[in-house]
């Protein structure tokens, strides 16, 4: 077997999961899997072994392989833990970020997607990433800036569930204006009272998406700030 048709295999199957065109709890078989990729048996194989591995597929057995369902629970605990490492970052970064390294967070904020566009959505979902790891970076936290990253990379697949709720575009990129306009005053407070805002926005669209998509009632449970 060729290791660029396993490789192949597995950024084809990845990505239609990370962008929920294999949605969340979908039952799929090897054989189906082939059909759709024009992939052989063997690469398709190797590939769901390493997407279990990451979880991003579940293996039943005697049947095929489950799409990760994406819980209320999930939701909840990633992005509690987004809240706690990204109020971190803009306090960190309001105090310690220099002016040049600020002007360029607010130059690269105006980035926006059109609704209902996939391509779109992955072109933002990374200039978004791109946006925060840039913060986290001026903390001078190369540890934090990583936990960041890699944590936004997980979420991908949450995002764009989000996205497919309703058209925020404008009011995203208005979060990312404000929030760098803070930054540049070396503002911490209001930086964290802006990051945490969206943060739960952005919770919140993802559980009314969840709520919609499953009848679910999903409640959010960030806790809010004084």
């Amino acid at each position: 077997m060729s290791n660029s048709l396993a490789d192949q295999a597995y950024q084809r199957i990845r990505h239609d999961i990370i962008t929920c065109a294999l949605e969340p709890g979908l039952n799929i078989a090897q054989a189906r899997l082939v059909e759709m990729y024009d992939l052989g048996i063997t690469p398709v194989r190797e590939a769901l072994k390493r997407l279990e591995q990451e979880g991003y597929v579940q293996s039943i057995p005697r049947f095929g392989y489950l799409v990760a369902p994406i819980t209320i629970q999930d939701i909840q605990n990633i992005y509690e833990l987004r809240l706690l490492l990204e109020k971190a970052a803009v306090r960190l970064a309001a105090q310690r970020a220099s002016d040049k390294q600020l002007q360029e967070i607010e130059h690269s904020a105006q980035f926006t997607y059109r609704y209902r566009d996939p391509k779109s959505y992955q072109e933002f979902l990374t200039a978004n990433a791109a946006f925060h790891e840039n913060i986290a970076m001026t903390t001078s936290n190369r540890r934090l800036a990583t936990s960041i990253r890699k944590l936004l990379d997980e979420m991908t697949r949450i995002f764009h569930l989000g996205l497919e709720l309703r058209d925020s575009a404008e009011e995203m990129k208005n979060e990312h204006i404000a929030l760098a306009s803070a930054l540049m005053n070396h503002n911490a407070d209001l930086a964290e009272q802006i990051i945490a805002d969206q943060i739960q926005r952005s919770q919140q669209r993802v559980l009314e998406m969840l709520d919609s998509r499953s009848g679910v009632q999903a409640q959010t449970t960030l806790s809010k700030l004084p």
